[in-house]
């Protein structure tokens, strides 16, 4: 699903940034353990590296508009005087990515699980959504979803109308 879908879908409009605005306020930070690793995972699945150091990288999920980073433990330590949780053990978050198509949901799955990630949740198929769950080597949760644009747009009430 597009961001301006996902932003109809909960009644707001406009909140996209301008063509070629680079808004970080709104970036997700995730440790993980072996930055190469992480960032050659999150490219096996689609995304791209727009910016990357010895403690971090930038991960481009929609360019221009949708970002997270991916930082060393002890670099992501030093933001937080809290205990940094082990995500493979216990789980604080996981993030939710939709997609255009169905399908693309279900390749992003198999390149990564090829790429070292794992699917411990069945796929939930509502019909008019589609969701699967990808966890990163790290333990961290990603989910990939579709919904139908009739959904989207109208609700899931005028999806399941327009199938009855």
């Amino acid at each position: 699903m597009s961001l301006g879908a996902l932003n109809r879908l909960n009644g707001r409009k406009g909140v996209r940034p301008r063509e070629g605005d680079h808004d970080d306020r709104d970036v997700c930070h995730l440790p993980v353990t072996d930055l190469e690793r992480a960032k050659a995972f999150y490219t096996a699945i689609g995304f791209t590296i727009d910016f990357t150091d010895h403690n971090s990288a930038r991960v481009v999920v929609e360019d221009g508009h949708s970002y997270f980073m991916i930082l060393v433990r002890d670099y992501f330590q030093s933001f937080t005087d809290r205990p940094i949780g082990d995500p493979a053990q216990t789980v604080s978050a996981a993030t939710a990515i939709f997609l255009d198509e169905r399908e693309a949901v279900d390749a992003t799955l198999a390149n990564g699980i090829v790429a070292g990630g794992s699917e411990a949740h069945p796929a939930a198929d509502d019909g008019f959504m589609y969701q699967r769950q990808l966890t990163d080597p790290d333990g961290n949760i990603r989910e990939f979803g579709y919904m139908d644009p009739v959904a989207a747009e109208q609700g899931p009430e005028a999806f399941m109308n327009q199938q009855a």
